[in-house]
């Protein structure tokens, strides 16, 4: 069994694999002060869900944008399994090449959606990651990257807004019923959610005006990725929210097997 572990700015997420069969999965808070101990109660939990114990972990693999955590987990790995999980980089060999001016600065999490992307869908492709920040990645049908861009994620946005602001509320981010807000809370819904299914589908629009993204196939992931279809169906052609951890797993049976 192959476990991975995906570090975000926001989350963790852990998944138990057999073969590509995902067999448990969990999600929880990014929480820097946590220590090996209390991460290694998580994957126990996560262990007995998939109805197996340490020993059949054969291997670990591990991505992370988060470097204050890497030690913890590391040890985390070594305390409870023995292993030292294989962490992916810009170096690791991933089925896919980077052409990007810096390398060294490329996160772990877009390396591996972009890889997973392309190993289940092919290219030419482009992934749009929902998270803390909402990135866009480029592969072209031969499996490079080449470049994207990086937005504010619906909630950091939603979060910068209200902190920046003396009276604007807390929302709830899902869609409104009209474009056009009735009151303050329905009116930053449209202003957040609707103008931000805008600002995708802008980008998406100008990527595929590009010949290497000619007919390319649009994949989505993160938490906020099912809303913005709901709000522009016709954006996003496949939504996985399991795109990291099944990267990571491909990742690792490319470098291991």
């Amino acid at each position: 069994m192959i476990l991975t572990i995906d570090i975000g700015n926001t989350n963790i997420k852990f998944g138990a694999f057999k073969g590509d069969e995902i067999l448990a999965t969990r999600r929880v808070s990014t929480e820097r002060k946590c220590t090996a101990d209390e991460y290694g109660t998580i994957v126990g939990e996560l262990l007995k869900q998939a109805g197996t114990t340490p020993k059949d972990v054969t291997g670990i693999v591990m991505s992370s944008v988060v470097p204050a955590l890497n030690y913890t987990m590391e040890h985390m790995c070594e305390y409870l399994f023995g292993q030292k999980p294989l962490v992916v980089s810009h170096t690791t060999q991933t089925g896919i090449t980077v052409d990007y001016d810096t390398p060294n600065g490329l996160g772990a999490d877009r390396i591996v959606g972009m890889a997973s992307a392309y190993h289940l869908y092919g290219g030419p492709l482009i992934t749009i990651d929902f998270g803390t920040a909402t990135t866009f990645n480029l592969v072209d049908k031969d499996g490079r990257f080449f470049g994207g861009a990086i937005a504010p994620g619906i909630k950091t946005g939603a979060e910068a807004l209200v902190a920046k602001t003396a009276k604007l509320p807390h929302i709830e981010l899902v869609a409104p019923s009209c474009v056009v807000g009735k009151d303050t809370r329905s009116a930053m819904q449209s202003g957040i959610i609707i103008g931000y299914a805008g600002l995708v589908k802008y980008m998406v629009d100008r990527f595929k005006a590009l010949p290497e993204m000619k007919d390319a196939k649009v994949v989505a992931t993160g938490g906020l990725s099912a809303l913005i279809s709901e709000i522009e169906p016709n954006i996003v052609d496949v939504t996985d929210r399991a795109l990291a951890l099944k990267g990571l797993n491909y990742i690792y049976h490319l470098n291991r097997d």
